[in-house]
């Protein structure tokens, strides 16, 4: 590799693995392909490109199809055997499964394959039910076992446009044994016999990096494993849990900023939502800031729909272990409202009436624009927070403040929204306020019929059609209802606010001509 690498710089290279074909350059084929890697053909040179194809078989590699692979065998471990003797049949069995398969070819090695498979079953059913079996020796040939099977670059996806949501995952081919391995690697971890003092040299830090690097696998059953057994190595090895935290935070920072992509998001979530039940109080500050500057912006990312409820699920521990951290739902930013406002509703449920205090009027300001939106479902899923009783009962205590926030939005949106069932929900919203305080609702009610009355008394038509004088045209709806609203006929977006007479002359100055 050294010498085609010298050879190469600073070419650009093109390489398949397997079935995928991918270029780089010669620097990231290196880190990308292992030290041992064979190249079997050299197909041809590119002058233009200057670039040279190579095929590579990773799969080739990793099994060592270069005749020197030991032939595996098939040897029962006898429970009644000796303990010195069912030990070294024990390693001799972890020693045989390190030989890797290809699955890529269903015909080949059928019945290696096969004594493999059954191998790791007696691997699985010994570990989980015998006792004394896990003695120190073992522990260095069991970690290399499963890293030899496990650790593997994982190749890029088959479908660029990939999309968890729509489009089938690519399957890991290997997992007939794979899902064995993973299988034996959590018996390992949660048997009686499992000694942290003697793991804790084997299982590394660059042991958990690899571990880590694995959920970005397009096959969700292997990451369903990976959760549970980081979960187990982060209970079990306390010196590695910062560390995990610690480059969990590095992905979703890498995620956030630069790549937009990771298949194992939600996975890693739902660890930390468990992470964070655990936290001690008070917070650390490192705890805090992993709040504000991770898990908030991940509220950003194009694929929040696919592990909004786990990140949700995070925040709302956060809220329950400290309330203070509540004020942070300032800094919420989100593409989708209706995610945010389930979200918000999530940690209102668990938050301290002194909290709610301290957020309402930018919450409650946020809700009203909400029921203004012209999108049913977004209108509908922030009315539902009246039908939610503690939220409801914080809205009551708070209700001096919160309906001169949301009534003149109630009152104009239940007169002209598009939609009936949002008509009525407002109605029940309004009802449910005049309950609450009879007085304040007729004191905002005139109040607001007169500031719509100033309004009409300057205007004698509630239409103007308003023509730009510019390199396009388009007509608008110019409405007065306790403000002046100007918007487009054929987009339900608000453009402009203009509040008094004045705005509009200004309006005209910008070469807008008005035709009442």
């Amino acid at each position: 590799m050294r010498v085609l690498h010298d050879a190469l710089q600073p070419e650009q290279v093109s390489y398949v693995c397997g079935a995928m074909k991918t270029r780089c350059t010669s620097a990231e084929i290196q880190r990308y392909i292992p030290e041992k890697c064979r190249f079997l053909e050299v197909e041809g040179f590119n002058l233009t490109a200057g670039s040279r194809l190579f095929h590579f078989d990773e799969q080739a590699w990793r099994m060592n199809l270069t005749g020197n692979r030991p032939e595996i065998q098939h040897s029962p471990l006898e429970e009644d055997a000796p303990v010195a003797e069912l030990h070294d049949l024990f390693c001799k069995k972890l020693q045989q499964c390190c030989v890797l398969f290809d699955f890529l070819d269903c015909v080949a090695d059928l019945k290696g394959k096969e004594i493999k498979r059954a191998a790791l079953n007696e691997l699985v059913e010994s570990v989980a039910t015998s006792r004394g079996v896990l003695i120190e020796p073992l522990y260095p040939e069991a970690i290399k076992m499963i890293s030899v099977n496990i650790f593997r670059t994982l190749p890029p996806s088959e479908n660029p446009e990939f999309d968890p949501e729509e489009d089938e995952p690519t399957l890991e081919a290997s997992w007939p044994h794979l899902q064995l391995v993973y299988e034996f690697f959590l018996r390992f971890l949660e048997s009686p016999d499992f000694q942290p003092s003697m793991a804790k040299r084997y299982v590394d830090q660059k042991f958990v990096l690899q571990l880590l690097e694995l959920f970005d696998s397009e096959d969700p059953r292997e990451r369903e494993y990976l959760k549970t057994i980081l979960h187990r190595v982060y209970g079990k090895l306390l010196g590695l849990r910062a560390y995990i935290r610690k480059q969990i935070n590095n992905i979703f920072l890498r995620f956030i900023y630069e790549t937009e992509h990771f298949n194992g998001v939600a996975e890693l979530l739902e660890i930390l939502g468990s992470i964070i039940n655990g936290f001690a109080l008070p917070l650390k500050s490192e705890h805090k800031q992993f709040l504000v500057r991770v898990l908030i912006p991940l509220h950003t990312a194009k694929s929040l729909s696919i592990f909004h409820a786990q990140l949700a699920y995070c925040v709302v521990q956060f809220m329950e272990k400290d309330a203070t951290v509540t004020e942070y739902v300032r800094l919420w930013v989100f593409h989708d409202q209706v995610m945010f406002l389930g979200e918000i509703e999530e940690i209102l449920d668990v938050i301290e009436p002194s909290q709610f205090i301290r957020v309402q009027e930018p919450l409650f300001k946020q809700i009203a624009a909400c029921i203004s939106s012209p999108h049913f479902q977004v209108a509908e899923r922030a009315l539902y927070f009246w039908n939610n009783e503690y939220i409801l009962s914080l809205i009551e205590e708070n209700c001096q403040v919160i309906l001169p926030l949301v009534f003149a939005t109630l009152y104009r949106v239940s007169k002209e929204h598009w939609n009936q069932t949002i008509v009525s929900l407002i109605y029940n919203v309004l009802k449910t306020f005049m309950e609450m305080n009879s007085k304040l609702f007729d004191d905002l009610t005139a109040s607001y019929k007169v500031e719509k009355q100033k309004y009409l008394d300057h205007f004698n038509s509630e239409q103007i059609i308003i023509i730009i004088n510019s390199k396009w045209t388009s007509t608008y709806s110019l409405h007065f209802d306790g403000g002046v609203r100007i918007y487009d006929r054929n987009k339900p977006k608000q453009l402009q606010v203009y509040p008094t007479r004045e705005s509009l002359i200004h309006f005209k100055n910008y070469q807008a001509f008005l035709q009442v």
